[in-house]
């Protein structure tokens, strides 16, 4: 079974970044194989500070690490705040990025989107995201960018998008992760 965490890079309930994560899980669910996804709220850990890693970080640090430690892949959904990743993203990856050389982060393959009510779909974002995740040791899958801009709709009363046209482009990374994963298995039994 191949476990999945949907990463928020908002904070906002009602986020379209939110929603994201809400309709992965869902084509998830309609895609063969046998797939778990869980989410992780970039709320939760406290500012990143040294003294505080040393004494074991938070329990919210530690619930997050150990979730991302038991998965095999991410998929990450951020909004462009200026130009960048939101400073709570960037945290809980600094965070997620600790100890050195031994980070729940290395080696996790990612897959990443954005979407903003801006035309432009917090584009401006991801090449940002792409680097701070290679710092991290995670492997961001190849993918066609995926920016969900200007005429987003809301979502829906159960918070995942439905509309064909936001749907159709989520499919693309989804399946693209999944590609990844499973080609991971093929070689792990090659090697076995």
């Amino acid at each position: 079974m191949a476990k999945i965490v949907l990463v928020s890079g908002s904070t906002r309930r009602d986020s379209l970044n939110t929603a994201v994560p809400t309709t992965v899980r869902h084509i998830l669910a309609e895609l063969p194989g046998d797939h778990e996804a869980v989410t992780l709220s970039v709320a939760g850990p406290p500012f990143y500070e040294a003294g505080l890693e040393r004494a074991d970080g938070s329990a919210e640090v530690r619930a997050a690490k150990e979730k991302v430690a038991g998965a095999d892949a991410l998929f990450i959904s951020t909004p462009s705040y200026n130009g960048e990743m939101p400073g709570t993203l960037k945290n809980a990856l600094d965070w997620l990025s600790r100890p050195g050389g031994r980070s729940p982060l290395t080696g996790k393959m990612t897959a990443l989107t954005s979407a903003s009510p801006g035309a432009r779909g917090g584009i401006d974002a991801q090449p940002r995201l792409v680097g701070v995740l290679g710092r991290c040791g995670a492997r961001v899958v190849e993918h066609e960018p995926v920016a969900l801009g200007g005429a987003c709709p809301r979502a829906g009363a159960d918070g995942r998008y439905t509309d064909p046209d936001i749907v159709g482009p989520l499919e693309s990374p989804t399946r693209a992760l999944l590609t990844e994963l499973s080609r991971l298995d093929e070689r792990a039994e090659v090697l076995v």
